[in-house]
């Protein structure tokens, strides 16, 4: 890809990620080595997208475990448990975060062997497996989202679901990847996504990186970028897919939705095969995180909002399953009916 940004690195048994927080002006790298260290980043943001939170979930319960020092077999597993179950807690929306650590457990259990350095490199290798599985899954979205795509073509995105959230392609821009490196015209425009400013900080970012050309509005200009004919097609990311095609995504999604529906603009939503949930029916069953009141109330260090003021900050809403024209995954796109279509598509029950 042009860009080559990697949010997360495992190099010389040392995870090192991109602090988000710091983007635009400032692209700094910090070292994670405790559980503490693996909490925080995930709850103010230093690393997110749900793609991300998987691959950073295996790398922390395996930089938890070299840390921590296990005297045994025994002891790392119940490591592996305790730490696992405090990352769960961090963030309730992606299901990609339980995911991984689920699967990262599961290997745990399967192991029979009572050396320890064995155990530590099946946590390794099985962590650099979801890692490089992730990584071919967003190429892969890329390559059948490039189809939709024409030259020249302008598409809308929010929040940031690109190389900083993902596994260096990212999902709702590893179509716009894929087709630039073919030589079509691609032109963005990118939400700036209140109230953390995604769209601004990361993705206009990240775009301009891989020199292609974006334009930054605000949220509620959406519509009028619709109505003015500028918008070619929508592409967003996800953080939880339900068994009927209910999509989580950043909060101002579903407005999105709603907005590209009225004025006849394709809608498609990105996502490897990890962010389905086919565990829950539709929408109403995605727990949505409500975050600090300050990230509405204050900005850049100065209070925009009356003190005491009350504050409803979900971090993500629900799109309905009617408004999204279609899925873009590694193993294809789902078109409706959903139902039927997702658990065939993606050969899961």
């Amino acid at each position: 890809m042009q860009s080559h940004i990697r949010a997360i690195v495992w190099e010389n048994q040392q995870l090192r990620i991109i602090d988000q927080t710091l983007l635009p002006t400032e692209l700094k790298y910090i070292t994670i080595e405790t559980q503490k260290d693996a909490e925080d980043a995930i709850k103010t943001l230093k690393v997110r997208g749900a793609p991300a939170l998987g691959i950073f979930a295996g790398f922390a319960l395996l930089t938890i475990l070299i840390h921590t020092k296990p005297k045994n077999t025994k002891d790392a597993m119940e490591i592996l448990l305790k730490s696992g179950e405090a990352i769960k807690k961090t963030r309730p929306t992606a299901v990609n975060l339980f995911w991984a650590i689920d699967r990262i457990l599961r290997c745990a259990e399967m192991f029979s062997n009572e050396v320890l350095e064995n155990f530590i490199k099946l946590i390794e290798q099985e962590s650099l497996t979801i890692y490089n599985e992730e990584v071919e899954a967003c190429r892969q979205i890329g390559i059948v989202g490039n189809f939709l795509i024409g030259s020249p073509s302008t598409v809308l995105t929010h929040c940031n679901a690109g190389a900083l959230a993902t596994g260096e392609y990212g999902t709702a821009l590893s179509p716009i990847y894929i087709a630039s490196e073919e030589g079509k015209k691609v032109y963005m425009f990118s939400d700036e996504t209140r109230p953390l400013l995604q769209g601004a900080r990361l993705t206009a970012w990240e775009l301009q990186y891989a020199n292609i050309p974006v334009t930054l509005i605000c949220d509620n200009m959406a519509g009028q970028v619709m109505k003015e004919k500028k918008i070619d097609l929508v592409i967003v990311g996800a953080d939880r897919i339900a068994k009927n095609g209910d999509t989580a995504n950043k909060i101002g999604t579903y407005s999105l939705s709603i907005l590209a529906k009225h004025h006849g603009v394709p809608f498609y939503v990105a996502a490897p095969a990890s962010t389905f949930d086919l565990s829950i029916f539709n929408g109403t069953q995605i727990p949505i995180e409500q975050r600090n009141p300050d990230e509405i109330s204050i900005f850049n260090g100065k209070r925009t909002a009356p003190k005491d003021i009350s504050v409803y900050n979900p971090a993500f809403d629900v799109t309905p399953a009617e408004n999204i024209t279609a899925f873009i995954t590694e193993k294809g796109l789902i078109y409706p009916p959903f139902i039927e279509n997702i658990p065939k598509i993606l050969g899961i029950d």
